[in-house]
């Protein structure tokens, strides 16, 4: 009986000490967990990196303010903050080194995913936060965050071109198609330009790894009529006397061009008080009128697994990223440093974030995350290249669109 008795009592403790160990092995986290209701704040140190501008006295000290107001709104957690200096361009080198040391929560730029995947430097995400992220950002602006069907980053706000242009030369209805401008005025588009060059090819049906750039062994396809079809288009866009390969820069008669945010004050600069913004417009091809689509970038919010908060309290860290990239701390940084949101529940005010906006949700494609895609560049930098000076004609616009299509193909075998 005593033996009996004893089995049955380590049996009860086997289950009690299970039934205590919830948590997971992996580097996925919901963030939906809620801490256990002992009656008393749990003491947790979390360390934030962000770049210096979202620092400074000069702009608010836009991530302390934000996090503090987090910390407000968690009475449940007793939260230390930890603030470190990292640009979002730099996180994948300072956390990819060890990021074990690394931030609990950081800044990034979304191209560099596959690398903090290999290091172990970035949590998948999901649960109610990715709902809700889901449901105030465009399909485009949460694939930007996604990598092999998974969500690792809280975007809060976007990188990708447009159209800068005079309005004293074209109307609200002129600027939906760009052949309605070039009957107007001189457009320049940077058509030498890898970045910019896919706008055309997308437009009518080409793809990058796939219909949304997943499929990594699906590769390129810029081949077949759809792909000649614009080959065609763009050598009667070149042979244009309205047409002026790059920019207002390297144009000055030009009375429209394309670029981003970065190029706001060159914009300023050309058309003054006449200056408009606006997505890229659709062109017609075969008597179809076809958008324009600019890659499409973001920079986010991660978690890193690797830290003794993720595997202490990862509902913490992923809850807090939520936090930084939702509707309030979007519309704080915008306010304080114009960084243009994402979020669909803020309302812009002004031609520039608005013009970023409408790209994003419909007049962009998210440049793939795939290691391949550095075959991409070269190939369709080289089409625009021979478009400008010629070489391209209808007469072998088949055979040289081919050729690219072979290119970026044979490359990413290689």
């Amino acid at each position: 009986m005593k033996k009996l008795l004893a089995a049955m009592m380590t049996m009860v403790l086997c289950v009690c000490v299970l039934a205590g160990c919830g948590g997971s092995s992996g580097g996925s986290s919901g963030g939906d967990a809620a801490p256990a209701d002992s009656g008393e704040a749990v003491d947790v140190t979390v360390t934030v990196w962000g770049p210096q501008e979202d620092q400074s006295d000069d702009n608010g000290k836009w991530l302390q303010t934000q996090c503090e107001a987090f910390a407000a709104a968690h009475p449940e957690w007793k939260i230390t903050f930890k603030y470190g200096v990292c640009s979002e361009g730099d996180a994948k080198t300072n956390i990819g080194t060890d990021p074990s040391v690394g931030a609990d929560v950081y800044m990034f730029a979304n191209d560099q995913i596959p690398d903090l995947i290999k290091t172990g430097g970035i949590a998948e995400l999901g649960g109610s936060n990715v709902e809700t992220m889901k449901a105030n950002n465009s399909e485009t602006t949460v694939n930007t965050v996604s990598y092999d069907g998974s969500v690792y980053g809280f975007p809060f706000t976007g990188n990708t071109w447009f159209m800068f242009y005079d309005k004293s030369v074209f109307s609200d209805e002129d600027i939906k198609s760009l052949d309605a401008m070039l009957e107007k005025g001189k457009v320049a588009f940077p058509l030498d330009n890898s970045w910019y060059i896919a706008a055309f090819y997308v437009a009518n049906g080409c793809t990058l790894f796939g219909a949304d750039g997943s499929d990594a062994d699906a590769g390129f396809d810029f081949s077949g009529d759809k792909a000649v079809a614009v080959t065609n288009y763009l050598v009667d866009l070149v042979a244009n006397p309205n047409f002026a390969n790059g920019d207002v820069g390297t144009n000055a008669d030009a009375k429209a061009f394309f670029s981003g945010t970065w190029d706001y004050q060159k914009a300023v600069d050309a058309y003054g008080d006449n200056l408009g913004i606006a997505p890229a417009p659709s062109f017609t091809l075969d008597g179809e009128l076809k958008q324009m689509k600019a890659f499409a970038g973001s920079k986010g919010i991660g978690v890193n697994p690797a830290t003794p908060l993720y595997s202490e309290h990862p509902e913490v860290a992923v809850a807090l990223a939520a936090y930084l990239a939702g509707t309030e701390s979007q519309q704080a940084h915008y306010d304080l440093r114009n960084i243009i949101p994402t979020d669909n529940n803020i309302t812009v005010d002004d031609a520039l974030a608005k013009a970023q906006m409408d790209t994003m949700e419909y007049a962009s494609i998210v440049q793939p995350l795939q290691a391949d895609m550095a075959n991409y560049w070269t190939p369709a930098e080289s089409m625009g290249k021979e478009l400008v000076a010629g070489s391209v004609t209808h007469d072998n616009a088949a055979e040289k669109t081919e050729a690219m299509n072979t290119s970026m193909n044979t490359s990413a075998v290689q």
